[in-house]
């Protein structure tokens, strides 16, 4: 069983939660710890993947889309997607040397964290041929987006609970024009999304054979301001 650490948090603004994935990044590259699961939600903020597809996949005028939410290119995979509240964003910071070097098992295993946790709830999900991310029927509840460097993954999963997903209509989310978007909201499911956290946080240990200890961002370092 592998040793990791897990940091809940609330809605914190996208540049502040990548700041504090870099500091996790840190901790785990100097072997104290071998994972660290950070879990939170982030305010309206849409996301370009270094897949780009900038142009096609906006499909409203682009200070449109800004007066909506933040926009920032990043480092993952994959092309344009968003984030906001009634999402769990997940990022996995964990060093792959410590189970196998191998990025697509590891998404595999992202995948299949989610749908043990959507079997919780009754909701049978599963993969799609040639895309990434968890899917129920034609529609996509949970994105992946990662980055590896030197073996220790960031980046990671954006899960909907109860989004608003009329964000998504001024996108192609993930560059996928014939297939759309749902939420544990649309299918029926109205659960409070701590209480979801605390189910994906056991299937994560569940998938990877990982035990995780609770810590606060004073662990990390950088200046708690999920609460602000």
């Amino acid at each position: 069983m592998k040793k990791g650490e897990v940091l809940k948090l609330g809605i914190v603004p996208y540049m502040e939660g990548k700041e504090i994935q870099l500091k996790a990044f840190e901790r785990v590259k100097k072997g104290e710890t071998d994972g660290i699961l950070i879990l939170l939600q982030h305010p309206p903020v849409y996301t370009i993947g270094v897949s780009g597809g900038f142009d096609e996949n906006i499909l409203v005028p682009l200070e449109e889309l800004k007066k909506k939410a933040e926009l920032y290119k990043v480092e993952r995979g994959g092309k344009i997607t968003f984030h906001g509240p009634g999402q769990i964003v997940a990022y996995p910071i964990f060093n792959l040397a410590k189970w196998q070097k191998d990025v697509h098992l590891f998404v595999y295993k992202l995948e299949e964290t989610i749908i043990k946790l959507l079997e919780e709830y009754g909701i049978k999900a599963g993969r799609k041929p040639k895309y990434t991310g968890v899917w129920v029927g034609d529609e996509k509840i949970c994105a992946i987006g990662i980055a590896v460097r030197r073996w220790i993954t960031w980046h990671g999963i954006a899960f909907n609970v109860n989004t608003d997903l009329s964000y998504f209509g001024l996108i192609n989310a993930c560059g996928i024009t014939e297939f759309g978007v749902t939420s544990m909201q649309k299918l029926g499911i109205n659960e409070d999304i701590e209480k979801v956290k605390e189910k994906m946080v056991d299937k994560f240990s569940e998938v990877f054979g990982i035990h995780f200890n609770e810590i606060t961002l004073d662990r990390l370092a950088v200046i708690d301001n999920a609460k602000a």
